[in-house]
């Protein structure tokens, strides 16, 4: 914990801005840092899924394990993914099974991880025989 003393409602602000936006940009995910020492873009690659079988527990834990693997293809960062939430707040979609998030460095970097024998398998032997319909959103800071 940072404590600082101010004399004057400037430097609290700044001080209260700057601690705000260390806590902020530190936890985001949006910022990767790189071997020397400089923040990089990062690129998130999110897939929601519906199952054929809604609910379906153990179709839900093959698509997690199966996005576990992802973490071996060179390009990606990182791969997780999740159950959905269920919420009673009329703004959130808890319509879909499984949440996928997988961050690349850069638009190569994703073209390279979709195009991956690791991904094209995936695709092939779970995602298809298990998904009906998905929906991707990619985007970048």
């Amino acid at each position: 914990i940072l404590l600082v003393e101010c004399s004057n409602a400037s430097c609290c602000l700044f001080f209260r801005i700057s601690f705000i936006g260390i806590i902020l940009f530190g936890q985001s995910g949006c910022f990767h840092l790189s071997d020397d020492g400089q923040t990089k873009p990062i690129l998130t690659h999110i897939v929601l899924c519906w199952l054929k079988e809604p609910g379906n527990n153990s179709q839900q834990q093959e698509i997690i394990e199966m996005t576990e693997s992802f973490r071996d293809i060179p390009s990606v960062l990182d791969a997780r993914a999740g159950r959905t939430i269920k919420s009673d707040r009329s703004i959130v979609d808890d319509s879909f099974d499984v949440g996928i998030v997988v961050e690349v460095r850069n638009e190569v970097d994703l073209k390279k991880y979709l195009e991956h024998p690791i991904h094209q398998n995936a695709k092939k032997e779970v995602l298809l025989p298990l998904v009906d319909r998905v929906l991707v959103y990619d985007f970048s800071k």
